[in-house]
């Protein structure tokens, strides 16, 4: 019995200095502490992720379109929407450092200072399934309309932006295709650099190899992963290619395509830093329209995390013929007809059923853009 007294003294003493000799509910206290102190922690570098990212939404660049565009901020949950995508270069020799947003707000707009040799029209479903790019040429032949949407006789598309600044150009498409543009982004090519940096390059395949005398660049055929100026040049090539700004149309699309299938990619959406790389790359480097506000952005992205890059489908609008004009240069005209089908199925969110009916106008396969 004695003996038995004594171990049973042993272990109580040896569990009292594993413990610390410390009642029960002092030592769930500290353990609490320590548990509440490591959450606030956690929180708290969460909180300031979740603040720098609201922060970059705040920071896009703005232009007023109202003058052309009747939407409504916040209205965008629960329709389809049409956003006009430009892609922007100053020209070279233009005088100044402003931005286009500055540019905008100006007593005039610097006609002439601004390229915009890509146009895009996003279409978004209503049901947010898809998303549908849709190319519009930028040597095609129509109206042109200015900042007021008054008629200013017919020039190659991409005069609008560059003569009436953002909403010459929202109201020269609205008015060529008959549809309602909700929204504008304008993205800097310049600027477009520093966004394939952030997502860590971009991969591309080229099918042959070929020499752009322009940009005086060798382009050897097979797997490439491209960023920063390199990027640029990449969809900036026309010289060299077998159809020209077509197969620069393509490029443009292809590389977009790479980019958002970089985007959409674990290892840029789970990575912080990347991701808030790439969000302030857009913000530093893209401006939108004064009615797309900061929680519509955020409502947006949220409706589309189910959308994959096999949801997105690049087309371009259909082309009758190309010539030379006069006083004018080359330029392309639509096919009217189909461009009606395309504008109509727009109109109606049934993109898929023309795309079904017209298979061969989507982007081809990676592998086969040149």
């Amino acid at each position: 019995m004695a003996r038995r007294d004594a171990l049973t003294r042993k272990y109580r003493e040896a569990g009292k200095r594993r413990l610390g000799g410390l009642p029960f509910h002092r030592r769930h206290r500290r353990l609490l502490i320590s548990l509440g102190t490591a959450l606030a922690l956690v929180l708290g570098v969460l909180g300031g992720y979740a603040y720098h990212l609201n922060s970059q939404l705040n920071n896009f660049g703005r232009v007023d379109i109202t003058s052309v565009n009747d939407g409504e901020p916040d209205v965008d949950e629960g329709r389809a929407l049409n956003i006009l995508l430009l892609g922007s270069d100053a020209g070279e020799g233009s005088a100044g450092g402003s931005s286009v947003e500055q540019d905008a707000v100006a007593a005039k707009w610097p006609s002439g200072k601004y390229r915009s040799d890509t146009l895009m029209i996003v279409h978004i479903p209503q049901d947010r399934s898809a998303v549908q790019l849709i190319s519009i040429p930028r040597d095609t032949y129509t109206e042109i309309y200015d900042e007021e949407g008054e008629e200013q006789g017919k020039q190659k598309i991409n005069a609008a932006f560059s003569e009436y600044g953002p909403a010459g150009a929202v109201a020269t498409v609205q008015n060529l295709t008959g549809l309602s543009i909700d929204h504008l982004a304008i993205i800097d090519w310049e600027g477009f650099k520093d966004l394939t940096s952030a997502v860590g390059g971009v991969e591309v395949f080229i099918p042959e190899s070929f020499y752009d005398p322009s940009q005086k660049i060798q382009w050897e055929a097979g797997e490439q992963t491209l960023e920063g100026e390199r990027a640029l040049q990449y969809v900036r090539t026309r010289y060299g290619l077998l159809r020209g700004d077509f197969d620069r149309i393509a490029r443009q699309q292809n590389f977009l395509r790479s980019v958002m299938n970089k985007m959409l990619s674990r290892g840029t959406l789970t990575n912080p830093v990347r991701l808030a790389n790439t969000l302030e790359a857009l913000s530093n480097n893209m401006t939108l329209d004064t009615g797309w506000s900061s929680g519509s952005l955020r409502s947006l992205a949220l409706s589309l995390r189910g959308v994959s890059s096999d949801d997105v489908s690049f087309l371009t609008a259909p082309v009758a013929t190309t010539e030379e004009l006069e006083g004018v240069g080359d330029i392309v005209r639509l096919n009217e007809a189909q461009s009606e089908e395309l504008w109509t199925a727009v109109t109606n969110d049934s993109v898929a059923d023309y795309i079904a009916k017209y298979p061969e106008e989507q982007l081809p396969s990676e592998r086969e853009v040149g």
